[in-house]
């Protein structure tokens, strides 16, 4: 396993370390070292990137493969030299395996016709076709793990994106990160038998959480 703990992978190209880093921050256009360092800026982009992009799509607006890899292109292009391309590295995770990388380019095709065409524009006023809609699309992009880093945070932006179209303020998604970390990824693991239901209590729970802070201030 590599010595970030994140992930084990097959050691191509995507798997460079920073020299002096002690495998801690994946090789970068900014030769940042620092572990602390790459996080903050990749969080700092990610608010970046999400203010601008819940301008860019309206409540109309059918989402493709193309727009994710853009929206990851425009999160972390100034960081990764690989950012917006669908990985060339095999990646697992907690003894999951995450799709095999020659099959990403067409579960991405097959996502956008299917998951992405079903479900956006996510314009649903039915509380329970939203956290469906939300539920699965973020299950299935989370499955296929399109890139090298960063699909958990781009695969929420994307269920925030879906939220605004349903009408929901920005979504709370602070338990995802934190003590439920393990039960979340159950939830994604139990999208291989398309049981969705786990990830749609998930999801359920977010938009009550967000609403009553929402109102609450």
């Amino acid at each position: 396993m590599n010595k970030s703990g994140r992930y084990k992978t097959d050691g191509l190209i995507e798997d460079q370390y920073e020299d002096g880093s002690e495998g801690q921050v994946l090789k970068n256009l900014l030769h940042i070292k620092d572990k602390r360092e790459i996080e903050e800026l990749e969080t700092r982009e990610l608010y970046r990137v999400t203010e601008k992009l819940t301008e860019s799509f309206d409540q109309d607006h059918r989402f493709t493969a193309a727009d994710i890899c853009n929206m990851h292109q425009q999160w972390l292009g100034t960081v990764y030299e690989w950012a917006g391309k669908y990985r060339q590295v095999s990646i697992s995770k907690g003894g999951f395996t995450f799709a095999m990388p020659r099959f990403i380019p067409q579960l991405m095709t097959d996502f956008e016709s299917k998951e992405l065409a079903r479900f956006t524009p996510c314009n649903f006023q039915d509380r329970d076709e939203q956290t469906e809609a939300m539920a699965i699309v973020h299950t299935e992009l989370l499955l296929i793990h399109p890139f090298r880093e960063g699909n958990g945070r781009l695969s929420r932006l994307l269920a925030m994106l879906m939220a605004l179209q349903s009408g929901l303020p920005p979504l709370d998604f602070s338990e995802f990160e934190g003590k439920r970390k393990e039960e979340y990824f159950s939830a994604v693991r139990n999208g291989m038998e398309r049981n969705y239901r786990p990830m749609a209590e998930f999801f359920s729970e977010v938009i009550s959480r967000t609403l009553q802070a929402y109102e609450g201030g």
